[in-house]
C-alpha cells in the first residue's frame, strides 16, 4: 500500500533497501581483548547527528538523547552518530561523554540502527581518543568516528592508526580545513578498519568522484555540512548522509526514492525539507514539536558564541505554533518516526 503520492510502496522500499544494504556492510568479529556481538548493518543512507539535550540546570538528559535513537529506530532510519560538532561535542566533560554513549547504546540495543560513537577529544589526546573507542566498543557500538587531530599528514595518519587499532569496530574518518585527497587514500590503505569517510574538506563535491574511483567505492563517501545539496550528492554517489535528527525520515525517504529510480519523487521530497527549513528557528524546535525532546529542553552554548544562539531570537508561542501547523498541514503525511 503507498505511503502517499510520492512514497515508497513497503515492498520497493525494503526491496531498495535491502539492495543498499548489500552494497556495503560490516560484521563485528571480537578483536584485542574487546567484546563484540556479531550483527550486520549497513553503512549507507542516513546517519544523523544526534543532537545534545540539557535539563533547565544544565544536566545532559540522558531520557532525551534515548528518544533520538529510539526515533530513529522508528523512523527506519540506517544510523546515528553522536557526539560531533553538531552535537557540541566540545562542551561535554568525559563523564557525560560516557554516560551518553550507554544510554544511547542502551536505548538502541536490538534495534536496527547502526549507532555510531565519537572518539575525538580536545587538544590531540589520543589515550584520551583511545579510552572513548574502547568504551564504546565495550558497550555495543556498531561503529566509531573521530575528526582529525591538528598537525601535519604526518600525524593525522598516526592518530588515526592508533584509533583503528584500538578495537575492530569500522572507523568513520571525518575530514576537515584541505585535508587531501592523497591523505584520505593513504588512510584508506593503512587503516584496515576504516570502512567510511565524512567528507568537509575543500569541495567535496569536486573530491567525490576521485575518491570513489581511487578506492574502488569501497569507502563509502558520506556528505556533512549540513546536506544542503543532496540531490547533486546523490547524483555524484555520495553513500550517506548526516544532516541532524528533526527531518531525517524524511531525509531517508528521499535517499531510497533516488535509489530507487523514482528522481522526480526525490526532488520532491528534498524539496519538502528545504521548504519547512525555510521557517524560521524550525531546527530549534523541531525535536521538541515531534515529541522527542521537552519543551523545556536546553541546548549548550558552543565555546566562544556565548549565550547569543539562544537569546537573539526567543522563540515565542506564535513561533512554536507556526512550525507545529508547518508539520501537520504540510509534512504529517510523509514522517515515519
Amino acid at each position: 500500500m503507498a505511503i502517499h503520492e510520492y512514497g515508497v510502496d513497503r515492498r520497493t522500499m525494503l526491496k531498495t533497501l535491502g539492495s543498499v544494504a548489500a552494497g556495503l556492510t560490516f560484521s563485528r568479529v571480537g578483536f584485542a581483548g574487546v567484546p563484540s556481538n556479531s550483527t550486520t548493518k549497513s553503512l549507507r543512507g542516513l546517519f544523523p547527528i544526534g543532537q545534545s539535550p540539557f535539563t533547565e540546570d544544565d544536566k545532559l538528559d540522558l531520557g532525551c538523547l534515548a528518544a533520538e535513537v529510539n526515533f530513529c529506530n522508528r523512523a527506519g532510519v540506517p544510523g546515528f552518530i553522536w557526539p560531533q560538532i553538531a552535537s557540541g561535542w566540545s562542551t561535554l566533560s568525559t563523564s557525560e561523554r560516557f554516560a551518553g554513549t550507554e544510554a544511547i547504546l542502551a536505548a538502541g540495543k536490538g534495534g536496527k540502527t547502526a549507532l555510531v560513537i565519537g572518539a575525538q577529544t580536545k587538544g590531540n589526546d589520543l589515550p584520551g581518543a583511545i579510552a572513548y573507542a574502547k568504551h564504546a566498543a565495550q558497550n555495543g557500538a556498531d561503529a566509531i568516528c573521530s575528526l582529525p587531530p591538528r598537525g601535519d599528514s604526518a600525524a593525522v595518519l598516526n592518530y588515526y592508526q592508533a584509533i583503528g587499532n584500538a578495537t575492530d569496530l569500522p572507523l568513520f574518518v571525518q575530514t576537515t580545513g584541505d585535508m587531501p585527497v592523497d591523505l584520505v587514500l593513504e588512510l584508506f590503505r593503512s587503516v584496515p578498519t576504516m570502512r567510511v569517510v565524512k567528507d568537509e574538506a575543500g569541495d567535496p563535491l569536486q573530491r567525490v568522484t576521485e575518491i570513489r574511483e581511487k578506492t574502488g567505492d569501497k569507502l563509502a563517501v558520506f556528505a556533512g555540512n549540513g546536506v544542503r545539496l543532496m540531490i547533486d550528492e546523490m547524483r555524484l554517489g555520495f553513500a550517506g548522509y548526516c544532516p541532524t535528527v528533526g527531518l531525517s525520515d524524511l531525509y531517508q525517504e528521499a535517499f531510497v526514492l533516488y535509489k530507487a529510480g523514482k528522481r522526480r519523487e526525490a526532488f520532491d521530497m528534498f524539496g519538502r525539507i528545504l521548504a519547512f527549513s525555510s521557517i524560521p528557528q524550525s531546527d530549534k524546535y523541531l525535536l521538541v514539536a515531534r515529541g522527542i525532546f521537552k519543551e523545556n529542553t536546553k541546548s549548550r552554548p558552543m565555546p566562544g558564541m556565548g549565550q547569543a544562539a539562544d537569546k537573539q531570537l526567543p522563540l515565542n508561542e506564535n513561533d512554536k505554533k507556526v512550525i507545529r501547523e508547518a508539520l501537520d498541514t504540510y509534512l504529517k503525511p510523509y514522517l515515519r518516526g
